[in-house]
């Protein structure tokens, strides 16, 4: 891994408005929040410098003495930088706190303490960070007057398009979104359905041609799951999936298929 340097870690070049060093913060901080990412261990380390890179960059002054220290030193800037700025220096006036609650309500994350206790100790209350104002309400304008949606994150429906609309209308941020799974079936001869194997199959959904493994001792309705076959996923998310139900030919019909292919090669000139 390279030297750190605030504007890579928001993906953002020296140029970069103010407005969207915030933008770029709100979209970083929704995708790598700790509670969406509970699984993932660096999640809080990716967090804690999301953070950080926000509240330098946000800050004039602060951003005007590390452009000062990158135009001079290069890659160097960011530890210069910090042998000359606590955490509490960094922080003094970051208006972190007012996005963090509106994350929360919104989104039903865990609130701005929990999250900067778990990353700084309780050190984090000397933070000097500027106070909410009428302006830290919510996330998204329109879901309400300020009420908590929800605490299970973004649900399903209504309430999830509302807020992916309002993310996309009021900032340009348009989350991650898995595509749609798709369900398709597929007819099995009996010994295939039987013993197993591998079978060429093309969707009717997608057109793709597929090669699919068939678990020996499959039956009539059960389902393959084919992971990352569905719709793709629009900004960066994952594919869905795509659910084949098995039929399974009858032994007669089997059978009478076997015996015309036997008929036409017999049948087939030398």
């Amino acid at each position: 891994m390279g030297p750190k340097d605030y504007y890579d870690i928001l993906g953002l070049e020296k140029n970069t408005s103010q407005k969207q060093v915030r933008d770029a913060y709100r979209r970083l901080a929704l995708l790598h929040h700790p509670d969406r990412n509970k699984d993932n261990p660096e999640a809080a380390d990716r967090m804690k410098e999301i953070n950080e890179a926000y509240a330098v960059l946000s800050d004039p002054q602060k951003r005007s003495e590390y452009d000062a220290l990158r135009q001079t030193y290069g890659s160097s800037a960011y530890g210069r930088f910090r042998q000359t700025h606590s955490d509490q220096d960094i922080f003094k006036g970051s208006d972190i706190q007012q996005i963090f609650e509106e994350l929360s309500r919104a989104f039903g994350f865990r609130g701005f303490d929990d999250v900067f206790r778990e990353s700084y100790g309780e050190g984090y209350r000397t933070f000097e960070f500027r106070r909410p104002g009428i302006c830290g309400r919510i996330f998204v304008g329109g879901i309400g007057n300020g009420q908590v949606a929800g605490r299970g994150g973004i649900s399903g429906g209504y309430l999830e398009r509302l807020i992916r609309y309002g993310l996309k209308k009021k900032w340009g941020i348009e989350l991650p979104e898995k595509g749609r799974d798709l369900h398709d079936s597929i007819v099995l001869s009996p010994d295939l359905a039987r013993f197993g194997g591998k079978i060429q199959y093309s969707c009717s959904k997608t057109g793709k041609e597929l090669f699919v493994s068939i678990p020996p001792n499959m039956r009539s309705g059960q389902k393959l799951r084919l992971k990352g076959m569905g719709e793709h996923g629009r900004a960066g998310g994952d594919a869905g999936d795509l659910y084949v139900t098995v039929f399974i030919r009858s032994i007669l019909i089997q059978k009478a298929k076997d015996l015309i292919v036997r008929i036409r090669s017999f049948l087939r000139p030398g």
